[in-house]
């Protein structure tokens, strides 16, 4: 087993990839008001890209010489280090690309994966320039360790990497629904449930799973390329040691691989960076939209499967397959819009290094489900 953590080097030299429209369109203000300085004083030299145009971060780290720098750090939204990732992968030299440590500073709206971290690095809850600091801080401190990625593939023929989640349905269209808002930040989600709870929809199709092991923790994966041994052809029936949901008709369905789903959304807080699994999510229909209302009041404290919703499942799982009846509804990777279609995907573990993690190496198993 690898060791649990790295050390960046001092002096260290960053790659600084930032989206001056991410969120309110703050980050490039925040960055050189609270990120810099404190880079300055922990000796890490920065390069700032300041992107232009969807896919410019993309194109950038796929085609760039980045043995120039330490450590690639994404000062934006989710969405853009899910650029950053599947550039990565689409390098000849991916399995060294990855081995550079990548490192999140919030600067969008949802802004999940810095949450998550936060999270795991056991402190407070906290929002906006304080998570920007908190995040910046543990950069500065230089530890970094494994993430485990998702492939997702399409029946259309696409293969992307996720680090966050997937998602169709209600929080999904929350999420695309909202982005005329973004210059709200955080606040456009809660704008964006109270629309959506309005019009609430049923998303009709088949679900399928391949629950996780207890104490599952996944090996390194497979290399050049990371193949997906859980898998089979979309066109083909799942395995039959699979599981196949029942239902048919859900509200929303969610597989995600990090503790938050925003800052303020404590969807799985059993998660780790690199636990093995996918904590796949799914409500069924049927819901009022009272009771879906709490549950994303209490998704802020991480208590939603206290309350015991008989429509909400939540299974840990190592690969699943979602097949819609038609092409309706949003789909989501890590925030970004995807065509409807079937789709389907597997964890590979800890295949990305990750920079700004300070945990104990201890990692907890996942819950079994919960029903």
């Amino acid at each position: 087993r690898p060791p649990a953590y790295g050390v960046l080097p001092r002096p260290c030299r960053a790659l600084v990839l930032l989206n001056p429209q991410s969120g309110a369109g703050r980050a490039l203000e925040d960055f050189q008001a609270v990120v810099q300085p404190m880079l300055a004083e922990a000796d890490i030299a920065t390069t700032v890209f300041v992107t232009e145009r969807p896919h410019h971060a993309h194109e950038k780290v796929r085609d760039e010489d980045l043995s120039q720098w330490d450590t690639l750090v994404v000062m934006a939204g989710d969405g853009l280090l899910y650029e950053v990732v599947n550039g990565l992968m689409e390098r000849p030299d991916w399995e060294d690309a990855l081995k550079k440590p990548l490192c999140i500073l919030p600067g969008g709206s949802g802004n999940a994966l810095a949450a998550s971290i936060n999270h795991y690095a056991g402190n407070d809850h906290v929002a906006k320039k304080k998570l920007l600091t908190n995040c910046t801080f543990i950069l500065c401190k230089g530890l970094h360790t494994q993430m485990d990625l998702v492939s997702l593939s399409t029946a259309s023929g696409k293969r992307l990497f996720s680090f966050l989640g997937f998602g169709w349905g209600f929080i999904s269209d929350v999420d695309i629904d909202s982005e005329k808002y973004r210059r709200l930040g955080n606040a456009r989600f809660t704008l964006g449930t109270l629309q959506c709870l309005a019009k609430l929809r049923v998303y009709q199709g088949r679900l399928s799973y391949l629950p996780a092991a207890p104490e599952q923790d996944t090996p390194p994966a497979p290399r050049d390329p990371p193949a997906d041994s859980l898998l089979v052809p979309l066109g083909q029936p799942v395995p039959p040691h699979w599981t196949v949901v029942p239902e048919e008709e859900f509200v929303s369905v969610y597989a995600i691989y990090q503790s938050h789903l925003g800052t303020n959304l404590l969807m799985a807080p059993a998660a780790r960076l690199h636990d093995g699994c996918i904590h796949l999510f799914y409500l069924k229909a049927g819901i009022s939209r009272v009771a879906l209302l709490k549950i994303f009041l209490a998704m802020a404290r991480g208590t939603h499967l206290d309350l015991n919703c008989p429509h909400l499942r939540y299974v840990p799982v190592r690969a699943f397959r979602l097949e819609p009846r038609a092409a309706a509804g949003i789909m989501t990777v890590d925030g970004e819009a995807l065509a409807c279609e079937p789709v389907q995907g597997q964890i590979h573990g800890r295949l990305c290094p990750r920079g700004r993690q300070s945990l104990p190496p201890t990692q907890e198993p996942p819950p079994p489900p919960k029903q």
